[in-house]
């Protein structure tokens, strides 16, 4: 059963690439509400602790790298909505 935990978590992990590689590109994160990236993170971030907690590692390494990729996106968010309150 770990290896149907592995292979879900390898593609939803992998499916966040896409989305970064654009935003670190364009700098381009109008269309995402900050809101819930926020509630998405934390989210993952207690999916992490829970797996970790739990002994479970697909649920704690695949939300331990979602959290890096989507971290990734917060931070250009969170520098868009800066600049937008600076203008």
């Amino acid at each position: 059963m770990e290896i149907l935990g592995l292979i879900a978590a390898i593609l939803t992990t992998v499916s966040f690439l896409p989305q970064v590689i654009q935003v670190v590109k364009t700098k381009n994160t109008k269309s995402i509400s900050l809101g819930m990236y926020l509630m998405f993170v934390l989210g993952v971030v207690l999916w992490a602790i829970y797996g970790f907690l739990m002994k479970d590692r697909p649920v704690f390494i695949a939300n331990l790298i979602t959290f890096c990729l989507s971290f990734i996106i917060l931070i250009y968010k969170l520098k868009e909505v800066k600049d937008i309150k600076k203008d």
